[in-house]
């Protein structure tokens, strides 16, 4: 039930994801599980067959070598499996912590329904968090940055409960941030509304601080669209946490609209969390 799985893409090899697959797993001191998915082919397409497995047995070993000269004697099994790559992937998260995934930025509708399309259908609907690596990691920042999107619905309780877990395991700071949206309120409302946003903010990180004494966390409510706000404060952050339906806008399955978007436009790895049970 520990380990990190990394879907390697024999079509494109994400570095960025193995690495911060990698990292992760050493933070754990876990196993990292390196998994290669064929999709079915048609009858009598021998040749093609024969092409795939040999490119995908050979990502499998560029994978592992890679994460070798990263982290010596971290311990990686590697696996090469049949099947729809979603579905496949979906059934090995049952036995993961965490699953980590490249993306190819892909449009929108052909990273939500195309064949080869991954990603996005696998944080829908993973039974574990689902981190999406999109770009190469930038110059750290210190002390790191883990940012958590809350919005005191039953999705952002999971969120934060991991989130707070990755900011004491990377040594990082924790912001936790509630976006604004919706028009102004009256002058005469706006003080109330802001200090009752700041409350429920204030009441879905209360508990961690005793949990998790060595991580400082900061609070901050802001106005304006979810996903430009968090994509905006992704520029400094190690990672952005979200639940898997934040916001209730559904895209891609059970994926909510602020976690499609920051797929998109975040500048650091996004972590889709599941919701509790």
């Amino acid at each position: 039930m520990n380990d990190i799985l990394v879907g390697v893409d024999p079509q494109e090899l994400s570095v960025p994801a193995l690495v911060w697959a990698a990292d992760e797993a050493a933070h754990r001191k876990v196993r990292l599980r390196l998994v290669t998915v064929a999709p079915p082919l048609r009858y009598g397409a021998f040749t093609r067959r024969s092409a795939l497995l040999i490119r995908a047995q050979s990502a499998l070993a560029t994978a592992e070598d890679l994460v070798r000269e990263l982290h010596a004697g971290l311990w990686t099994a590697t696996e090469f499996l049949d099947g729809p790559p979603v579905a496949v992937l979906r059934d090995r998260t049952v036995h993961a912590a965490l699953a980590v995934l490249g993306s190819r930025r892909l449009g929108r509708v052909a990273e939500v329904l195309g064949e080869t399309s991954v990603a996005i259908p696998l944080a829908a609907r993973a039974h574990c968090p689902v981190v999406v690596v999109r770009a190469p990691e930038r110059p750290a920042i210190h002390p790191p940055l883990v940012v958590v999107g809350v919005d005191g619905g039953r999705d952002c309780r999971a969120a934060v409960g991991f989130a707070v877990a990755e900011a004491a395991l990377r040594e990082a700071r924790l912001r936790a941030v509630w976006v604004w949206p919706g028009p102004l309120p009256h002058r005469d409302d706006a003080a109330q509304e802001l200090a009752a946003r700041r409350r429920a903010l204030a009441e879905a990180v209360a508990g961690w601080a005793e949990r998790y004494p060595e991580v400082p966390v900061e609070q901050q409510v802001v106005r304006g669209r979810p996903v430009e706000q968090l994509s905006r404060v992704s520029y400094a952050a190690l990672a952005v946490v979200v639940g898997r339906g934040s916001h209730g806008g559904r895209c891609a399955g059970r994926l909510g609209s602020t976690v499609h978007g920051l797929l998109h436009r975040a500048a650091c790895p996004v972590v889709a969390v599941p919701p509790e049970g």
